[in-house]
């Protein structure tokens, strides 16, 4: 891949895609680039992000065979979305939801404690 064609990827890239793959991209033997690593960074972070979103929001307790397999079609889900953040904000999106569930729970938590404080 000759450098404008490299500069015209990066430049349609969402913002942490393209500072994982400009953080992570190693000089190969033959010169050129090899993004591999940040293929597999990009997708850890996927992932992570996905599982912390479900975990904030949508798990209930479960058992472990039924934990096993959401988080199979999770991580299978989450290849197609890893394909998808090249080019679109999929890891700003999982960041803000998971900040805006985080205030919902940290609010939830402490929503008992100030009733209790207005009653008395």
């Amino acid at each position: 891949m000759n450098p404008q064609e490299t500069e015209f990827v990066f430049g349609r890239m969402s913002g942490i895609s393209r500072f994982i793959y400009e953080q992570l991209g190693t000089v190969a033997g033959n010169g050129e680039m090899n993004y591999t690593l940040a293929g597999y960074v990009l997708f850890a972070v996927v992932f992570l992000m996905s599982a912390l979103v479900y975990k904030l929001g949508f798990a209930k307790q479960l058992k472990f065979y039924q934990s096993l397999i959401i988080y199979l079609f999770l991580f299978l889900g989450c290849l197609i979305l890893t394909f998808l953040a090249f080019f679109l904000p999929i890891v700003e999106g999982l960041i803000v939801a998971a900040l805006i569930l985080i205030v919902y729970r940290v609010r939830r938590i402490n929503e008992p404690k100030g009733e209790k404080d207005s009653v008395a």
